[in-house]
């Protein structure tokens, strides 16, 4: 099932946003519709990347053992005085996920910019997206989606809300594992509010996966749950298919991973049956990102079909036409060697 990309000759890097018509050229469409991801450079303002990395640090208690100005107090995982297991303000380990903020105007104002909206447009459709609602309930208000289970990122009203990642100091080096998200949307981003290097925990895609992935779904844009019963607890969550889950070791085997680094202001636009990971952190910096989940006004009503025979029947038009052509040079500044 691997596919070869489809070079052209003529590289047309185009990793930016065109500035004056706010488009993803057609080079970039055919690379997000071939491999289900795209990072886009520069497309968050930064001065709200930077007010978002202070309503994180300010988010400290002051009496923390990590200091903003000492690199050196970064290193994970967090010490047993700074542990909250609050699902709205979680640090716990090596993850800090801050998503009491996701609603607050700050974070709407930065994944649901005039720029975002014109791309999450040009790939979902025109007047089809689902606004984000300034003041209203973020992810992780609910706890989470089962005893001991993640929380639900469907169960929200705006941002995911700010991911950090500590750095893993001489923690040694994991392989690196896949997964997909259960829950229903059309459209990922990650947003960096702050520059990661290779290695530095950034977004982790494996590149083709949504076409391997889409057909061994029960539905198109949602996963079956088995309900939680306290005296029923052998088997609870998101029920997967047996291709599915054969499927996915092949993934985990045969593909390597996409390592999504970059610079402040840089998105990573995602399907939803592409396989990924937060990646590990091996840097000596920590990882801090917006995330976003951008539906579709009929959400609702196509989730719950089974996946069509054309994948991208519901997408833009001109996602559906684009041809999945690119230069080899625009391959590499996707990471994709």
């Amino acid at each position: 099932m691997e596919k070869v990309p489809h070079f052209i000759t003529s590289p047309s890097i185009g990793l930016k946003l065109d500035r004056e018509t706010m488009q993803l050229t057609t080079e970039q469409l055919g690379f997000f519709k071939d491999n289900g991801y795209l990072i886009v450079a520069g497309v968050m303002d930064r001065q709200l990347c930077a007010k978002a990395r202070d309503r994180l640090w300010n988010s400290l208690p002051a009496t923390s053992k990590i200091k903003r100005n000492d690199p050196t107090t970064h290193i994970g995982p967090f010490d047993k005085r700074d542990v909250k297991t609050d699902h709205l303000d979680l640090r716990q380990g090596y993850r800090w996920q801050l998503r009491s903020v996701g609603t607050e105007p700050l974070l709407i104002d930065l994944v649901f910019s005039q720029a975002l909206q014109a791309i999450a447009t040009q790939l979902l459709g025109d007047n089809m997206l689902h606004p984000p609602q300034v003041g209203g309930r973020p992810m992780g208000t609910q706890g989470a989606a089962w005893p001991d289970g993640p929380v639900d990122p469907a169960d929200n009203q705006g941002a995911r809300g700010i991911y950090a990642t500590l750095p893993y100091g001489d923690r040694p080096r994991e392989t690196d594992r896949c997964h997909t998200d259960g829950h229903p949307f059309n459209l990922g981003m990650v947003g960096l509010i702050d520059a990661v290097p290779r290695d530095g925990g950034g977004f982790k895609v494996w590149p083709g996966s949504h076409r391997r992935l889409y057909s061994t779904f029960q539905m198109s844009y949602d996963q079956p749950r088995i309900p939680y019963y306290p005296h029923l607890p052998s088997y609870k969550g998101i029920l997967h298919t047996p291709e599915y889950l054969a499927e996915i070791k092949k993934i985990n085997d045969d593909t390597p991973a996409v390592d999504c680094w970059g610079s402040e202001g840089d998105v990573v636009l995602w399907h939803h049956r592409t396989a990924h990971m937060a990646g590990h952190n091996y840097s000596d910096k920590i990882r801090q990102a917006v995330l976003y989940d951008f539906t579709r006004n009929d959400l609702d009503h196509s989730r719950m079909h089974a996946p069509r025979k054309d994948m991208w029947h519901d997408w833009s038009g001109s996602l559906r036409q684009v041809k999945t052509t690119y230069s080899r040079a625009f391959s590499e500044s996707q990471h994709l060697g």
